[in-house]
């Protein structure tokens, strides 16, 4: 039996940004969390400013991640045709085919 496989588009590039975005702002997030592990168990004066920046990197992250949310949304409704039944009318794909076929009868 033979599956079909369904290949996923490109994501849009301002989706693309935000998701490097958000990935960046991980890894921020986690070298903060190691140092702060590390200042730890060493019992540093390190430890107050990377709890600190792990804060930041905390909110910097939820933030991206809101922002790919939004973004993947907006590049949505963009392949949309407002006041359509169809909600895919207005996206690429559909829309060649439709225009080629109304266009030879």
């Amino acid at each position: 039996m033979a599956m079909a496989v369904r290949r996923r588009g490109r994501l849009p590039d301002e989706v693309r940004a935000a998701a490097v975005r958000a990935g960046v702002s991980f890894a921020f997030t986690l070298v903060a969390f190691v140092v702060a592990l590390f200042a730890s168990w060493a019992h540093t004066d390190l430890l107050t400013p990377a709890l600190a920046l792990m804060a930041v990197g905390v909110f910097l992250t939820a933030w991206c991640l809101i922002d790919v949310v939004v973004s993947r949304q907006v590049a949505a409704s963009r392949r949309r045709v407002p006041n359509s039944a169809d909600p895919l009318d207005g996206s690429r794909g559909y829309g060649r085919e439709v225009q080629t076929r109304t266009r030879h009868r």
